[in-house]
């Protein structure tokens, strides 16, 4: 038996993982589209609306 006392160093805190946690307003329809893909998917509402605006953001452009 050994002496010492490991204490393991605990997953980040949340807000410290590199994600911000921000509230948005979106109509029902929408929303209800999001849901279905998640189940489909079987992926979280967060997962797909993560991937869907990085995929949005990528193909998004400024028009002047």
């Amino acid at each position: 038996m050994s002496d010492r006392i490991t204490i393991k160093k605990r997953s980040p805190l949340r807000g410290e993982d590199g994600n911000k946690v921000i509230s948005i307003r979106i109509k029902e329809e929408l929303l209800g589209q999001i849901d279905t893909l998640a189940q489909q998917s079987n992926r979280s509402r967060n997962e797909v609306i993560n991937l869907l605006l990085r995929e949005a953001v990528e193909q998004a452009e400024v028009e002047e």
